[in-house]
């Protein structure tokens, strides 16, 4: 009830931001970010499209991958806008398509580009159930596997950035406190829902790919310790915000929803602070393997502090994302 109550008047917690803080007020400490180049998926629209548009004000210089390529170009025309000066370049990236991940990196490594900043931010709920050209459950795919794919392939580029520039770089993980409604083997429930359509809840199945957000994290920054690797990555749950992610259920049920859970919304400067905080604020050099809500340091369920079930997950999703791979769901 406390937690509530200092969430709905907004008080701030260790860091001097809370849930009302926005990515304006939480980038103010770093103004100046032209050093930095970032790769942001789900940039198009809500969280990411506000994360680009404040890091854009800041100097970051943007890649911005999407499946749309048009609708790229259209979030990259409204930053050049509003900001001239702004570096941003368009890509296509399908994330619930490994082979479109691997295409992308490459293409990404053709740019000869430093990356500093790699922000994990697109999101999928698939109401119907759905299964990628690889095999793989489509919300599993496009919330984690993608993001885990695309993490691993661009690591050493920001290995060597972060050695050459002596920027830490840094890897950001958008899930949401709804990983802790997942309980039970992650990794046998996404073999049954893979193969059997009748076992398919959709809301589970979104709660899974955002626990595995979490358990990569933690097994991340497990590995890029052991590596001694300047770079750190920490996972972010946003808050409840209108976006996008429910247009497949737009309609008088969904309008009902988010008009009795007015009070607890937050609007998407707000939503996106989070993100932006953890990004960029300089008293988060060195932090690693964290969990943040509403810009400050908090605990995730006790699932997604598993270590073994971290480590566990990784060797599946090595296994899911190797080129040889061909599903026995």
């Amino acid at each position: 009830m406390l937690d509530t109550v200092k969430y709905l008047l907004g008080s701030v917690g260790p860091s001097g931001f809370g849930s009302k803080s926005t990515t304006e007020q939480v980038t103010e400490a770093c103004p100046d970010l032209r050093s930095i180049t970032a790769i942001i998926t789900g940039a198009t629209s809500g969280i990411g499209a506000e994360t680009a548009r404040v890091l854009a004000k800041r100097g970051v210089r943007l890649v911005l991958p999407a499946r749309s390529l048009k609708a790229a170009e259209e979030a990259k025309a409204r930053i050049l806008a509003e900001f001239p000066e702004s570096r941003i370049f368009v890509m296509a990236l399908d994330l619930s398509s490994l082979s479109s991940v691997r295409t992308f990196v490459s293409e990404f490594e053709s740019l000869d580009l430093p990356l500093n900043l790699l922000i994990n931010n697109a999101g999928k709920f698939s109401h119907e159930h759905a299964v990628t050209e690889d095999g793989i459950e489509m919300t599993f795919a496009t919330n984690y596997l993608g993001h885990f794919l695309l993490t691993k392939m661009l690591l050493k580029k920001m290995i060597e950035t972060a050695e050459v520039t002596g920027i830490q770089g840094r890897i950001v993980n958008v899930s949401s406190t709804v990983h802790s409604w997942f309980s039970g083997d992650a990794i046998r429930y996404l073999e049954i829902i893979t193969r059997k359509k009748s076992h398919y809840d959709a809301t589970r199945a979104y709660a899974l790919s955002k626990l595995a957000n979490v358990l990569h994290t933690k097994e991340l920054a497990l590995r890029l310790k052991k590596m001694e690797a300047n770079v750190t990555v920490n996972c972010v749950h946003p808050g409840i915000v209108r976006t996008r992610l429910t247009r497949d259920r737009e309609g008088l049920v969904t309008d009902l929803v988010f008009f009795l859970a007015s009070k607890l919304l937050k609007t998407i400067p707000q939503a996106a602070a989070t993100t932006c905080y953890v990004a960029t604020h300089p008293r988060l050099v060195d932090v690693s393997g964290r969990y943040f809500i509403d810009c400050n340091e908090a605990k995730s369920s006790k699932l997604g502090s598993n270590a073994h079930e971290a480590a566990r997950l990784w060797s599946a999703s090595e296994d899911m994302t190797a080129e040889r791979f061909k599903t026995n769901f």
